[in-house]
């Protein structure tokens, strides 16, 4: 009696473990019948040539050149004050109030050195994250109507690095290493982008 139910256990088991085994593999082939359709797209392409992004670097420079004269003048400014100070006779009323509006000045030169970096380090963020959204939006768009599935970054790393810390860095965000037969979909993306 013992040597047949342990027949029916091990048959039993048997079937369990050729049932598993079949789902497994039909598992495996309804997987490898549906293949991800993916595509590449360049955002560093995107954001080099996209009309906004070179609009933006000429609105920028315009700034930037009228920053520098603004600056510029509060600097020569300060060194002719300079040189009027080097006329004065130390000690005397002129001598102390000239050097007050120098220290002033040179206080005022350095404020605005550092309010016009951070203003254009804050626009710059707004400016690159306003695009990205963009881009995204754009390639979601674009892949939609292509019946793309998954999109990857694929941007052609900057080589020879500079160093090696430029060298790490480049390796690290350089995630797509080979892609053959996806579709590169920046042209799209940057058209859309452009259109918006």
């Amino acid at each position: 009696m013992k040597f047949k139910s342990m027949n029916i256990v091990v048959c039993a088991a048997f079937l369990a473990l050729v049932n598993v085994a079949g789902g497994a593999e039909k598992s495996a082939a309804s997987s490898e019948g549906k293949c991800l359709k993916i595509g590449v797209v360049s955002v560093r392409k995107i954001f080099q040539d996209c009309r906004r992004n070179v609009k933006y670097r000429q609105d920028l420079s315009a700034e930037r050149d009228k920053m520098a004269a603004e600056l510029e003048k509060l600097s020569k400014e300060i060194d002719a004050d300079k040189a009027s100070l080097k006329t004065l006779k130390t000690g005397t009323p002129d001598y102390t109030a000239l050097m007050k509006e120098i220290f002033e000045k040179q206080g005022k030169l350095q404020a605005q050195q550092e309010f016009y970096k951070r203003q254009m380090d804050i626009r710059e963020s707004q400016v690159i994250e306003s695009l990205f959204k963009d881009v995204l939006k754009a390639t979601a768009e674009v892949a939609k109507a292509k019946g793309l599935d998954l999109v990857l970054e694929q941007s052609e790393p900057d080589l020879p690095a500079s160093n090696a810390n430029e060298l790490t860095l480049t390796i690290s965000t350089h995630k797509v290493l080979y892609y053959a037969g996806c579709p590169d979909i920046t042209a799209e993306v940057l058209a859309k982008v452009d259109a918006n």
